[in-house]
């Protein structure tokens, strides 16, 4: 299964607070901060929301747990 890394890079300040619940519910609460999600539909329609201030990148699952090791 695919990871996505995402970072949040743009502050939530002034932004709607649907906006600000989503990246809270992606799990970033700062800028600069970096999480791994799995790749489903959900995740990718939270995104869209929030794309203005994350930057999204693809992990494989098997890379990451090789990396780690």
């Amino acid at each position: 299964m695919t990871r996505l890394v995402i970072k949040q890079h743009r502050s939530s300040i002034g932004e709607k607070i649907a906006a600000r619940r989503t990246l809270v519910a992606l799990g970033l609460r700062r800028t600069g901060q970096t999480v791994e999600q799995n790749d489903s539909e959900t995740v990718r329609g939270m995104l869209r929301r929030v794309a203005h201030l994350v930057e999204v990148s693809q992990q494989d699952a098997k890379a990451a747990k090789s990396g780690s090791d």
